[in-house]
C-alpha cells in the first residue's frame, strides 16, 4: 500500500518576482535533494494536518488549516521497489507564521519560480511543480524507472 504523504509550498513575491520554499534534504529517503516542505501522515491525521506538522517541524513555521490551499495528489510509483510507493497531497499556502529556519532535517531556502533548481530536484518534479506554483491543481500517477530516479511516464487524470 502506498505511503500517504503532504507536501506544503510557502509561496512569497520579493521585488515582484514569485518566490517558493523549498529545502536540501539532510537525512533519509531524499538525502541531498531540493524538495518540498512535508512528509509522511500519521495515523489519525488528516493530510491537512500532516502539513501543517511537517512544515512547524521541518522549517519551524507555523501554518493554520485556512491558509492552506489544495493543489491536488500525485501518486508515485516504483516499480523497483515498491514499498517506496506514494500518494502526496500537495498544498500551497501564503500566509504562515515565522521566518523559515534550518531544522535536523531540512536546510530551507527561498527559490525563484521562474528558476527551480530542477538538477538538484527529483527528475518529476518539473513535470508538475511549475503548474502548481502558478495556483493550478494537479492529479498525476508518475512511474519511475528501475534505477529509482529517472521518470519512466506520467499520467495527468482528469479529477
Amino acid at each position: 500500500m502506498a505511503a500517504a504523504v503532504a507536501l506544503c509550498f510557502l509561496l512569497r513575491e520579493v521585488d515582484g518576482v514569485p518566490q517558493v520554499l523549498l529545502g536540501l534534504k539532510k537525512t533519509g529517503f531524499g538525502r541531498g535533494k531540493i524538495v518540498g516542505i512535508g512528509g509522511h501522515v500519521e495515523p489519525g491525521e488528516s493530510d491537512a494536518e500532516a502539513a501543517i506538522r511537517e512544515v512547524r517541524e521541518e522549517a519551524d513555521v507555523g501554518l493554520r488549516h485556512e491558509d492552506l490551499r489544495d493543489a491536488g495528489v500525485i501518486r508515485f510509483v516504483f516499480p523497483a521497489k515498491p514499498e517506496w510507493d506514494m500518494r502526496t497531497r500537495l498544498f500551497t499556502a501564503l500566509r504562515w507564521d515565522g521566518e523559515p529556519s534550518e531544522s535536523v532535517e531540512i536546510a530551507p531556502a527561498w527559490f525563484d519560480t521562474a528558476t527551480l533548481p530542477v538538477e538538484r530536484m527529483w527528475q518529476d518534479a518539473d513535470h508538475w511543480l511549475p503548474v502548481v506554483l502558478e495556483g493550478g491543481k494537479v492529479n498525476i500517477v508518475v512511474t519511475m524507472d528501475n534505477d529509482n530516479e529517472a521518470v519512466a511516464s506520467s499520467e495527468s487524470l482528469l479529477f
